[in-house]
């Protein structure tokens, strides 16, 4: 049984073998209570707000507890990083890889036996797992390497037949990414657009423009220049797929040659003046002249319409 003793204030003590609480004059009653964190906290009786009674050691607790707990989270969410990127090398990718393999080697009238709606998910996926940047930097480096074999290809053609390859080759290009740009939408929408502000078919074509047409674009020029005054040294068709495609992937090729461009595209010349019109007649008539002097005759002038026997 604990004793109860007097101070001279009337002021009851207990006392007994444990701790020893006691009230001062003038200091506000109140009371301990015990805390959930093993600390304690002192309710004022008169404003019944609490203060807490933290020691040293409860405060570098948390701390400590805070500095072991985000390295293990750091570390874990590396893993878990390494982990996503693995799975899409080795699961991923690969199948993506395949695709465009096919997509790129494959003939304008072919018609490939691919699962395009396979594509459009691994995309999908690894838009979804935050590999955008991987997918997008593998899709570039796989097609810029096989416009690398185009160019080499193109380089050992002979110039009888280079203009012919580089057509062949810029349409096949045209056609394949009728097929890949569709299918990569969603990286297309949620990375190249978002984020580089720019668009994954202007990307693909400037892959193009880069890797095989501007290594090729003075042969080039040089032999059309030269079949365009010497009429189906070249195909007609061939001619004009080859200088419209030299002009949609760089607009400014046409000043090497605008003789030749602006015969193949509209409104490319500023309008005709009236004050030019002798000028562009004996253009014409020098053109008759060579047509005439490579074999091209100008037909049996002697014949007339029937209108003018009238």
């Amino acid at each position: 049984m604990e004793d109860m003793e007097d101070d001279h204030n009337h002021n009851h003590r207990a006392s007994s073998s444990g701790s020893r609480v006691s009230v001062q004059p003038g200091v506000r009653h109140g009371k301990v209570r015990s805390g959930t964190s093993g600390g304690s906290k002192f309710m004022d009786s008169d404003s019944g707000s609490e203060s807490s009674d933290v020691s040293e050691s409860d405060c570098s607790a948390p701390a400590a507890a805070g500095e072991e707990r985000f390295p293990l989270e750091s570390t874990s969410k590396f893993l878990q990083n390494a982990m996503a990127e693995e799975d899409y090398r080795k699961n991923h990718w690969p199948n993506l890889e395949k695709a465009i393999d096919r997509l790129l080697i494959q003939n304008p009238t072919d018609h490939v036996s691919l699962s395009y709606a396979q594509i459009y998910s691994y995309v999908y996926k690894c838009v979804c797992q935050q590999h955008s940047e991987l997918l997008y930097n593998d899709l570039t480096s796989k097609i810029t390497s096989h416009l690398q074999q185009i160019s080499l290809r193109l380089q050992d053609s002979s110039p009888e037949s280079i203009v012919e390859h580089f057509n062949a080759a810029l349409t096949q290009y045209t056609s394949s990414l009728q097929c890949i740009v569709p299918v990569f939408m969603y990286l297309n929408k949620f990375y190249i657009e978002s984020k580089l502000n720019r668009d994954l078919q202007e990307d693909l074509m400037e892959l193009f423009a880069d890797q095989v047409a501007e290594k090729h674009v003075n042969t080039l020029m040089t032999l059309l220049i030269e079949a365009h005054t010497m009429p189906f040294q070249v195909r007609p068709s061939t001619m004009a797929s080859v200088v419209k495609g030299l002009y949609s992937l760089r607009a400014e090729w046409a000043r090497l040659a605008p003789a030749l461009f602006s015969a193949f595209i509209p409104q490319l010349n500023p309008p005709a003046l009236e004050a030019l019109l002798p000028d562009y007649a004996a253009r014409d008539q020098k053109l008759q002249m060579e047509l005439s002097m490579n074999g091209f005759p100008r037909g049996d002038q002697s014949r007339k319409r029937a209108s003018d026997d009238s």
